[in-house]
């Protein structure tokens, strides 16, 4: 069995003296662990960091068994996004919550997609640039898993304007008018999620990190019994508000 395919270096940790194991969000492939000999190398360290694009090559007896990569560096971005605080926690928020959500070998082309365009955004600027892209991102997986939000019209009063809230309840959008008394137990709804191309402030930024966090939280990692990882709550702490509350 063998395969060639595009990849996000998540993790690696260390097999014996020479070996190391990499996990990495394919394209085509999902995510996916693999042993690299040779990867705690000097060659093949700088190459094998957390946020790099690579070309991997995987081999194995029988498609079940953990395999081999060869891996070929495509896309450095590791050295960068490590230089910044708010671009290594956006990076370690990405790959935690990618390692947390994403089930083993399960293939979401769009996810894998989305993250290259959000780890290349992260090259550029602060959270303020990247932060709606990461937030989109997680909506994206949110959508991939069977779990996406329903932000097309309101679930009150079936209207299509003035969208402003989102019910912790269905995951569906809620107008102003049809929130009414109830609006303080609904999550705020960013208007970037809706296509707005208005200015985005880091308001807008922790009210989607807190809508897609709590979604994940309640429809992915607790039902199998996992926790938000410390990454992703360390990424709302740079947004500057607290974390993963639901409205009361």
């Amino acid at each position: 069995m063998d395969w060639s395919d595009d990849a996000i270096v998540l993790s690696v940790r260390a097999l014996g003296e020479t070996g190391a194991i990499l996990e990495a969000l394919t394209r085509a492939h999902g995510r996916h662990l693999g042993l690299v000999r040779g990867g705690a190398s000097r060659k093949m360290k700088p190459v094998l960091q957390p946020g790099n694009t690579l070309h991997l090559h995987w081999r194995a007896r029988l498609s079940e068994h953990l395999g081999s990569f060869q891996p070929e560096l495509a896309r450095a971005r590791a050295g960068h996004l490590m230089d910044g605080r708010e671009s290594l926690a956006g990076l370690n928020a990405f790959t935690a919550v990618t390692n947390a959500a994403m089930p083993e070998r399960e293939v979401h082309e769009n996810v894998f997609a989305a993250g290259e365009i959000l780890l290349d955004a992260m090259l550029e600027d602060g959270l303020d640039h990247w932060g709606p892209l990461y937030v989109r991102w997680e909506a994206g997986l949110l959508d991939a898993l069977g779990f996406g939000l329903d932000l097309s019209h309101c679930a009150a009063t079936g209207v299509t304007e003035d969208l402003a809230y989102v019910s912790p309840r269905s995951g569906r959008a809620v107008s102003r008018a049809g929130a009414g008394t109830y609006k303080e137990r609904l999550f705020a709804l960013p208007k970037f999620l809706l296509g707005s191309q208005n200015a985005v402030t880091r308001a807008d930024i922790a009210a989607g990190l807190r809508l897609t966090g709590y979604f994940l939280l309640d429809r992915v990692l607790q039902p199998h019994g996992r926790e938000m990882p410390a990454a992703r709550i360390r990424l709302d702490e740079s947004a500057g508000r607290e974390s993963h509350k639901t409205p009361s």
